[in-house]
């Protein structure tokens, strides 16, 4: 394959330009977000990605006076963030009624701090575990849109909105990505609060990013941390890129190697270096620990409501929650065990490599909506707390986004976000994809 060099200057993102538009330009700021909303709204009975819907007249009120790097954007927010004006049910609607919370979420507040405009919740599974939502996949009729933040991918791919934020325990904002054929950004943990968000486990949840274009990403998450995330930390040196030759959780769809394969390549004709690599045992041992961690935790965050409502949670977390209440602190203790070490051996075997390349999820999304699909290629990156951004533009064997996955250390996040940008723009140039309507 022949590529485009990746490594020419990025263009400046998107919403970056929006925003200094809406800046100088309140009355600007006040139609565009009152056009969202008309989209939003003819488009909602077909895809189903919001679970809530914000007032437009008071949001083009506040779009007259916003500002900030983030001025006039229309956002959305998965519904397991609390918010102050609007009611958070975390995808279980039996359980919780439709009130609003006391207070925003730290990141949703950090959100309107920078002057973006929450348009609606977004919906998610329930819990944020596997019950599907009645989220439809935009760029792939008739396969799930992933979760469990299934609305704010889907909102984003088609087209409705530039941003939206998520969340990740195992494979929440990275797989529904990849299946919807858009940007998604898991920064490394702990950059952006947790508090607000309703715990499924304490030491795994993230807060997520969705976007049309990675420099939107970055942007927005410069943005909300504070951090810089836009300008490329390795101009003039040589990127050292790992493609992992083995998974012990399982070996990718032909799809998705291939996808793997075309995007080394790209970045490979853009100057980067590509060097196969083996994970040591650890990383499956880890692999394995994600799952005791996990379910000790969400046994213990939602031990209210298994014990008090059993009956309302749907078959599939109910039972996962009746085999967490198995798992003994002894063993929650060595998987946290097993954690640490990984985090440790799997910084220093990267060694010579500056990040991997990985399949974002095993192939397209499957078809149909009983599942949200399997997060064995996420999990292992959400367990040591590396930034991970799955890159769209390719496709699978049935013509369904299928993403690449860039991973790097603890802290890489500007050069992740970096590499991806320059692995975006190969792609975008080669195929001619694009994320949603401009």
């Amino acid at each position: 394959m022949s590529s485009p060099n990746p490594t020419a200057p990025a263009h400046a993102s998107g919403v970056q330009a929006q925003a200094a538009a809406h800046a100088a330009d309140p009355q600007r700021a006040r139609t565009h977000v009152l056009e969202v909303m008309r989209a939003i709204q003819a488009r909602e009975p077909e895809l189903g990605a919001f679970a809530c819907l914000a007032d437009a007249a008071a949001l083009a009120a506040q779009a007259g006076r916003c500002a900030g790097p983030l001025a006039g954007v229309p956002v959305g927010v998965k519904d397991i963030f609390d918010t102050l004006d609007l009611p958070t049910r975390y995808g279980s609607p039996a359980l919780y009624p439709a009130l609003p919370a006391r207070h925003d979420a730290p990141v949703v507040a950090a959100l309107r701090r920078t002057g973006a405009l929450v348009v609606g919740k977004t919906t998610t599974t329930e819990f944020a575990y596997l019950h599907p939502t009645a989220t439809r996949n935009p760029a792939a009729p008739g396969r799930t849109p992933g979760g469990s933040s299934a609305g704010s991918a889907a909102a984003v791919a088609a087209g409705l909105l530039p941003l939206a934020l998520g969340s990740q325990t195992g494979g929440s904002t990275i797989r529904p990505a990849s299946y919807c054929g858009v940007v998604g950004y898991m920064p490394t943990a702990l950059w952006l609060p947790k508090h607000g968000l309703k715990c499924f486990s304490w030491s795994l949840d993230t807060v997520g990013l969705f976007a049309r274009h990675v420099a939107d990403a970055a942007w927005c998450a410069q943005a909300l941390s504070g951090r810089s995330l836009v300008e490329d930390p390795d101009a003039g040196r040589t990127v050292v890129v790992g493609v992992i030759g083995h998974h012990p959780w399982g070996e990718p769809a032909p799809a998705a190697r291939r996808a793997v394969e075309t995007a080394a390549t790209a970045l490979r004709d853009g100057g980067l270096r590509i060097q196969p690599v083996d994970l040591p045992p650890i990383a499956g041992a880890a692999f394995d620990a994600h799952a005791d961690i996990q379910g000790y935790e969400a046994g213990t965050a939602l031990r209210h409501e298994w014990t008090t409502a059993r009956e309302q949670l749907s078959p599939i977390l109910g039972e996962y929650l009746d085999g967490a209440a198995s798992i003994t602190a002894a063993a929650y203790e060595r998987a946290q065990h097993v954690a640490a070490t990984a985090r440790q051996e799997l910084d220093a075997w990267l060694g010579a490599c500056d990040l991997l390349l990985t399949p974002s999820a095993p192939d397209e999304a499957p078809a149909g909506y009983a599942s949200t699909g399997p997060s064995t290629f996420n999990r292992l990156w959400t367990l040591l707390g590396w930034p991970c951004v799955s890159v769209p533009g390719l496709r699978g064997d049935h013509g369904a986004p299928i993403g690449v996955q860039l991973v790097g250390r603890a802290g890489s996040d500007a050069r992740v976000l970096a590499v991806a940008q320059r692995l975006e723009t190969a792609l975008t140039m080669t195929t001619g994809s694009h994320r949603g309507a401009e």
